[in-house]
């Protein structure tokens, strides 16, 4: 018996790191084995993470499972995203430049900033006082 299709795609934005797997089927989105309405409060973070499905107008065709990790939930929807993108250039190359246009297979790569010494953020001084 032939294992069914199955395409993977690693997506990641600040600090959050999703691995996605996409499999033929009616549209499900589970999300470390919750419905993504359950993992999901903001509509707009649903929104983020099936942009690329919809500009590939493959919403109902696949089944999306996701592992994600670390960050918060803005991070995990982008990183959930870019991970469905890359996956979806699994399962057919064409989509590549709908995808690309679109800016979903680019990585942000905008991350937190470190703390330097002296100060008492990344970039926040002690408070200047002259006397």
């Amino acid at each position: 018996m032939a294992k069914a299709a199955q395409y993977y795609g690693t997506g990641r934005r600040k600090k959050s790191i999703a691995r996605v797997y996409l499999t033929p089927g009616t549209g499900n989105v589970t999300i470390n084995k919750r419905d993504i309405n359950d993992y999901f409060g903001l509509e707009t973070l649903k929104v983020i993470l099936r942009q690329p499905l919809v500009a590939t107008e493959t919403v109902d065709k696949y089944d999306v499972k996701v592992t994600v990790r670390g960050g918060g939930t803005t991070g995990q929807a982008g990183a959930i995203r870019h991970g469905i993108a890359r996956a979806l250039l699994q399962a057919d190359s064409d989509f590549r430049p709908v995808l690309k246009k679109e800016g979903y297979l680019t990585r942000d790569p905008r991350m937190k900033e470190r703390k330097k010494y002296g100060l008492k953020a990344a970039r926040r001084a002690p408070q200047f006082s002259k006397r």
